[in-house]
């Protein structure tokens, strides 16, 4: 391809979800316009664009899974749902004037990191492009995890994932296999039961789940939060300084989270009375240890004469019956697998070409880690949001984000003030000294200790997903880039002025780089 059928940009931005919009808002306030977000999709939202699913709902109050510079006084509800959160992100588009940057239809096919110009080339499913600076937010809830089930192939009805709802297929009167019970599930079990002939929940491991206090915001409080914006700060501030506090119970003291597993217990016992049912329901490991789930429907769903509870994972299938792993069988008609996503082996890293011609899949194969979640060594100018260790396991993702946003925005600020064709790559010493730091204090978190295995451990049991602290904690350590966790990378032209500028992080230093 030749040089003028490539678009060059500043920056490219992969994704339109909360943080694909977030780094395109800060770029703008950042003065840099010179930008483009190339999404795979007709439309932004992200996962909840795809995620449709009946009764699909975020389990972090409105007020919260919301940007705080983009405060919205009308949700309709405290727990709001997908319809919702997506006209949010829409709005988002539309009031910070994001629609011209916007590059639908485009999903990254290669990107290439061109060591001689200093950029990396892209090919995309709708054009090509080049960019000083990629930042990667294609987020871990982007690409659905289907198991490898024998007999799946040939069965004859309808199957399809949680994230890819098929509208079209009417489940009224179907005998249904519901596969999986984590958070997409017991939001479907509920919305679909009163409609399936019979519903079938192969369940793997039982979760803990709390009641969803939801309600209503009535027009009086919406008018208060226009009227006074205050108010809706006052709210968020609120509930994000609850859920600081919760924190050190799971990433301290997980023995301290006894009182509310008995307040789990509680809970399933008021709907469920079957004493069998009761025992397959119940966790044997920590709460906590995989995410606490909110409903206030799913055990009475599961307590209705036309549902079955199978504690155990489907294993096989044999034309239309399903089996499970403890040899029970169901006919059914669909197959719906809520059985989660690419989290722990990020599929777009088998797409991000860096130094030396090394995907970033292979740079990952003994596990995902980034300097403060954000860069990868031998990947000059590539950043991700929402990378490796910046879940969260009780509060809102969006905190993590807008922290990251931070980081890319002093990023910008130190390439400008270096000058010239220039690139940073994270040193090698930097990302094992930032990492072995965070899975040290990951080995006593209830995500280490709470003996579950969780979507959060990676094949080899390396927790790679969440954070381990407060979001105080990561707001403070991606406020700014301290350049001597990078290597200045300089054009050949500008080599020589550079040499001997720019020292390697020395032993010490590296053992003091702070989480």
């Amino acid at each position: 391809m030749t040089e003028h059928e490539r678009e060059h940009v500043r920056v490219a931005v992969i994704g339109s979800g909360f943080g694909g919009l977030g780094a395109a808002v800060r770029l703008r306030r950042e003065g840099v316009t010179d930008f483009v977000v190339l999404e795979r999709a007709d439309s932004v939202g992200g996962t909840w664009r795809d995620n449709s699913y009946p009764g699909c709902a975020c389990d972090v109050p409105s007020h919260l899974y919301s940007f705080s510079f983009a405060p919205n006084p009308d949700w309709p509800r405290t727990f709001s749902g997908q319809e919702h959160i997506r006209a949010y992100l829409e709005n988002v588009a539309d009031v910070f004037r994001l629609r011209s940057h916007l590059r639908f239809n485009s999903e990254v096919k290669m990107m290439t990191w061109d060591a001689e110009r200093l950029r990396w080339d892209i090919e995309t499913s709708g054009g090509s492009y080049s960019a000083d600076l990629v930042v990667s937010a294609t987020g871990p809830l982007s690409d659905p995890k289907v198991p490898d089930i024998p007999g799946l192939d040939s069965f004859p009805g309808k199957v399809f994932h949680s994230a890819r709802w098929d509208h079209d297929y009417d489940l009224r009167g179907k005998r249904v296999a519901m596969v999986g019970t984590g958070a997409s599930a017991i939001q479907i079990v509920p919305a679909i039961q009163p409609e399936v002939e019979r519903l079938t929940l192969l369940q793997r491991t039982p979760p803990w789940v709390m009641p969803r206090v939801d309600r209503p915001i009535g027009g009086a409080e919406r008018a208060l939060h226009r009227a006074l914006p205050f108010t809706t700060q006052a709210r968020r501030g609120l509930l994000w300084g609850l859920r600081e506090l919760q924190v050190q119970a799971f990433t301290k003291r997980p023995d301290e989270l006894g009182m509310i597993e008995r307040l789990a217990r509680r809970n399933m016992a008021r709907s469920i009375k079957d004493p069998a049912l009761r025992a397959k329901l119940t966790p044997d490991y920590r709460i906590g240890c995989k995410r606490i789930l909110l409903s206030s429907t799913y055990y009475p769903a599961l307590a209705r004469p036309n549902v079955d509870v199978v504690a155990s994972g489907l294993s096989e299938i044999r034309g239309s019956t399903v089996v499970a792993a403890d040899g029970s069988t169901a006919e059914v008609d669909a197959i719906v697998f809520g059985t989660g996503f690419h989290v722990t082996d990020m599929p777009i890293a088998e797409r991000v070409v860096g130094v030396d011609g090394r995907s970033l899949a292979e740079a990952w194969q003994g596990g995902m880690q980034a300097l403060r979640g954000a860069s990868a060594a031998g990947f000059p100018n590539w950043m991700t949001i929402i990378g490796p260790n910046t879940g969260l396991g009780n509060s809102s993702m969006i905190l993590m984000i807008e922290s990251q946003l931070n980081y890319l925005a002093d990023y910008v600020r130190q390439l400008d003030v270096l000058g010239g064709q220039v690139a940073l790559d994270a040193r090698p010493a930097a990302v094992d000294a930032w990492n072995r730091r965070v899975q040290q204090r990951m080995e006593r978190t209830v995500w280490n200790t709470g003996g579950c295995t969780s979507w959060y451990l990676d094949a080899s049991g390396r927790n790679t997903t969440i954070w381990p602290g407060t979001t105080t904690e990561f707001r403070k350590a991606t406020r700014r880039v301290d350049l001597m966790e990078y290597e200045v990378v300089r054009a050949q032209a500008d080599k020589k002025a550079e040499n001997g500028e720019t020292k390697a992080v020395d032993d010490d230093k590296r053992d003091e780089v702070a989480v």
